[in-house]
């Protein structure tokens, strides 16, 4: 009828609370896996598994979610059976998690920062990492001292020390 009901066949570019409703919705669908099995960030599904057997099921079961709440998965940006994965600046292997080596060549290679802004977004970074660094908070003291109100921004040894 010309009053008949209509419904976006995908998320809506523009509307304010687009993002949130969508990560909403992914949390609610796959509430009962997450964290089992899976793992949820914004439309990146990441399904692990600790036997093939398992993966298998897994993956029948998150297609299947999708499915029933009529979602769907693009074939072509989808990666199946993975001996390893880059996932949110990790690389998560079958026996464990490392840090992305670009993100570790992004870190080495960061230049001596000169503004209080410039150690804020290296500690960020670094501090991302801060699993990967045994004694981090001791290790990044000097520089994060310079962010405090009323420091003077004075570069010497001990800090050079800290940002290497």
């Amino acid at each position: 009828t010309r009053y008949g009901h209509y419904e976006f066949l995908v998320m809506s570019f523009g509307l304010t609370n687009a993002l949130a409703a969508f990560i909403d919705l992914m949390n609610c669908i796959f509430h009962e896996y997450l964290d089992k099995f899976v793992i949820v960030f914004i439309d990146d599904i990441l399904v692990y598994s600790k036997t093939k057997e398992e993966h298998g099921e897994h993956f029948h079961i998150v297609l299947g979610t999708l499915r029933q709440n009529k979602l769907y998965a693009k074939f072509s940006k989808c990666e199946f059976w993975l001996g390893q994965v880059a996932f949110l600046g990790h690389i998560v292997l079958v026996d464990g998690i490392t840090m992305d080596p670009a993100k570790v060549k992004a870190i080495t290679k960061w230049t001596r920062p000169k503004t209080v802004t410039e150690i804020r977004s290296f500690l960020g970074l670094a501090g991302y990492y801060r699993r990967f660094m045994e004694g981090f908070s001791r290790l990044a003291l000097p520089l994060t001292k310079l962010m405090r109100k009323g420091e003077k921004f004075v570069w010497d040894e001990e800090r050079e020390k800290s940002f290497e």
